[in-house]
């Protein structure tokens, strides 16, 4: 266990002159070289901010509408709807407000995640579970607005259907993992 130890410490000190030596490389490499490295790299840039740009007013409204479910109180009464269901299926009622969130926004996932990590205790059986979903789920919704409309696709068809389906069996698979982890 101590070489390994070695290795991680010997590799963690590395990376202290490594990555600034590997970015004084590039630099030189856009400067000094004979091909226009440096103006690939402004074009990419300036390409970027443009997408950036084109994706305020999505990136905008998601936000806003996120805000305004939490707000509401909305995310908690579907969870006090769904939690028989869930319950009935394996699922905590704890995860319910984490998985109406975790679609659509990774901030407030996070937050709604410590604050199960909190009530719920890191050891317990929902925080498992939920420890599992973060890891293996993607904010769905918002990957969907921003990719689709970086690309201006305006009929995604069965995309948002799929991509829930499988945030649903994410969520199965991921209790049934962690109950025979445990076991």
């Amino acid at each position: 266990m101590s070489a390994m130890r070695a290795l991680i410490d010997g590799l963690s000190r590395a990376s202290v002159y490594l990555i600034p030596l590997l970015l004084c490389g590039v630099g030189l490499l856009m400067l000094g070289g004979k091909r226009p490295y440096f103006d690939a790299f402004v074009k990419g840039a300036r390409s970027g901010l443009q997408t950036a740009v084109r994706l305020c007013p999505t990136l905008t409204a998601l936000l806003v509408a996120i805000g305004m479910l939490r707000a509401s109180g909305a995310v908690e009464l579907v969870g006090r709807w769904l939690s028989p269901l869930f319950l009935a299926l394996g699922v905590p009622s704890e995860l319910l407000p984490l998985l109406l969130t975790r679609p659509f926004s990774g901030s407030a996932a996070t937050a709604t995640y410590a604050s199960l990590l909190e009530s719920s205790g890191a050891d317990s059986f929902a925080a498992a579970c939920a420890s599992v979903i973060m890891g293996s789920s993607d904010t769905a919704v918002y990957v969907i607005s921003l990719y689709f409309s970086s690309i201006g696709v305006k009929k995604t068809r069965y995309t948002l259907p799929v991509s829930l389906f499988l945030m649903l069996f994410c969520i199965f698979f991921s209790c049934f993992l962690v109950r025979l982890c445990l076991k």
